[in-house]
């Protein structure tokens, strides 16, 4: 079917023209011909999209954005059909009201086999009903996703993975459903290679444990967050064969006995997050057996200590990331930071948050750890101009680095200016003694380096450290926001410095992380429709 539309008249000099079908019949290679309602020559176009093949319909669409994929598919019968055949990824608003259109959209897209159900925490969202229903009717999904289907119970889950048994990655969380419906998709899912469960209420301290079921051999990522009955998942985790990437968010209960057993039994991991959780250094010792570990996150665990990180780099000698948190508490610093710069010459990402290092260790770092690209400094009492002078001596692969709450001043910035070489961006956060001119000027020093600057000024840092914390807003990452605006807002712009200071005094969380996933992620599209994704 070719392209109908009508132009409208806007006024006597703009012409208004009305495409006609060819006549029935004819061959799809004759013009589409317009009329024009003019005194005029005629004039005839031809409509190319009817001899393209719907393959290659498909693929122009699948380079599309989906809000272009949604305009697309408005302007004929075709390509509505065609649209709605190669689209593989949606994501549906699940609140209740909608149910009734489940069985019309799946009708249109059948081929769709990444799924996310999300709904907001004042609504009610789908049932059993329609999750069954979608299961009948997608039963090649690979993917799915919940958010806030508080409404589907252990009964859904169970007929949803008896239908969709080709699942490969799951994630839930702010669902209600148990410890049943969790073992039906494990024991019905026997490719399943990632899970992910946050905030999964309907476990209780009575519910049957968790196991890996079908899955046990399948299973590469388990990720655990904000669950009090984290422990239930204990023999998944054991029982999981091939684990690859452990990550436990928040999650109650005392971890140590847990890693001494998979020391036992799982010997291939390769990465471990660590997040407020109850863990000491009974439990690095554990984790110091998986000899092939290459990311490590230690964030907020204040029972950890020198001896800890120094027995896991000693023999965890292919670590390539390693965060560490130490919520201040001084139990981590120069000596554990030696430790690994004496045994983890890999290192590739190096991310401090509240510990107090001295050019003793730094200077270990960035002479031993020569493919170091990535570095942050935050929240630390004894990172001054001498330790940044240290690290643009030094680290000659650095490329990324970011301060954050640290006493260093223009004198400190000054020396990046003819130190690391490959350095292409600096971050600069709530740092009082480093000035917008300190900035302007590294700027003009190395015109190729990006920098960014968030001042402070005098008169609002004790405002700022007296409001600092006080806001929590859940789980909402206010940092992405805090970076878009600070990317934008350079030393050189006119930005006001008490409009950056309102988003600045919103948090104290976390900034490392978020900084950089969006350093990972940038020339990525930054705006994608929350309703359709492909």
């Amino acid at each position: 079917m070719g392209q109908f539309f009508s132009l409208p008249r806007s006024g006597s000099s703009s012409p208004s023209a009305v495409v006609s079908q060819s006549p029935s019949g004819s061959s799809s290679q004759n013009p589409v011909e317009i009329s024009p309602d003019f005194d005029g020559p005629a004039t005839s176009v031809v409509d190319y999209t009817l001899n393209l093949p719907d393959e290659c319909l498909a693929c122009v669409f699948q380079s599309l954005s989906s809000g272009d994929r949604n305009r697309s598919s408005l302007v004929c019968r075709r390509w509505l059909k065609v649209e709605g055949e190669s689209r593989h990824r949606l994501s549906l608003n699940a609140k209740s009201q909608h149910a009734a259109a489940v069985p019309k959209l799946f009708m249109r897209f059948d081929s769709v086999t990444k799924l996310a159900l999300k709904c907001d925490r004042r609504s009610i969202s789908i049932a059993d009903d329609a999750l069954i229903l979608i299961a009948q009717k997608c039963r090649n999904l690979t993917r799915l996703k919940l958010r806030g289907c508080r409404e589907i119970t252990d009964v859904g889950m169970t007929v949803f993975s008896e239908n969709c048994s080709n699942l490969r990655k799951f994630s839930c969380g702010s669902c209600n459903f148990g410890a049943k419906g969790m073992n039906a998709l494990l024991n019905n899912c026997a490719l399943l290679e990632e899970l992910s469960v946050k905030r999964l209420r309907g476990i209780t301290d009575a519910a049957e444990a968790i196991g890996p079921g079908k899955a046990a051999s399948s299973l590469r990522v388990v990720c655990l967050k904000g669950l009090f009955n984290g422990q239930s998942f204990k023999s998944l985790i054991l029982g999981a064969k091939n684990l690859r990437s452990l990550k436990l968010f928040g999650c109650s209960g005392e971890w140590d006995t847990l890693f001494e057993l998979i020391a036992d039994k799982v010997d291939g991991l390769v990465e471990i997050h660590l997040d407020k959780i109850q863990l000491t250094d009974i439990g690095l010792y554990a984790i110091s057996n998986f000899v092939n570990l290459e990311i490590l996150h230690l964030v907020k665990t204040p029972e950890c200590t020198n001896s800890g990180l120094a027995i896991v780099a000693s023999k965890c000698r292919l670590l390539r990331k390693l965060h560490v948190d130490g919520w201040k508490t001084n139990r981590i610093n120069d000596e554990g930071l030696v430790a690994v710069a004496t045994y983890c010459p890999n290192l590739q990402e190096l991310v401090l948050i509240g510990l107090n290092p001295t050019c003793l260790s730094l200077e270990k770092i960035a002479t031993n750890c020569q493919n170091l690209e990535r570095l942050a400094l935050c929240g630390s009492e004894t990172v001054g101009d001498a330790e940044i002078s240290c690290i643009a001596q030094k680290c000659i692969a650095l490329k990324k680095l970011c301060i954050k709450s640290c006493p260093v001043s223009d004198h400190g910035i000054e020396a990046l200016a003819a130190g690391c070489p490959n350095l292409v961006k600096v971050k600069v956060k709530k740092c009082s003694g480093v000035t917008l001119e300190g900035a302007r000027w590294l700027r003009a020093s190395r015109g190729s380096l990006a920098v960014n600057l968030e001042a402070i000024e005098p008169e609002l840092q004790e405002a700022v450290l007296e409001n600092a914390g006080r806001v929590e807003i859940g789980n909402v990452d206010i940092l992405n926001t805090q970076n878009r605006a600070n990317d934008e807002a350079s030393s050189s712009n006119g930005r006001t410095v008490s409009f950056k200071m309102r988003i600045a005094s919103f948090s104290r969380r976390n900034l490392v992380p978020s900084t950089f996933r969006r350093w990972a992620s940038m020339g990525a599209n930054r705006t994608r429709n929350v309703s359709d994704e492909n």
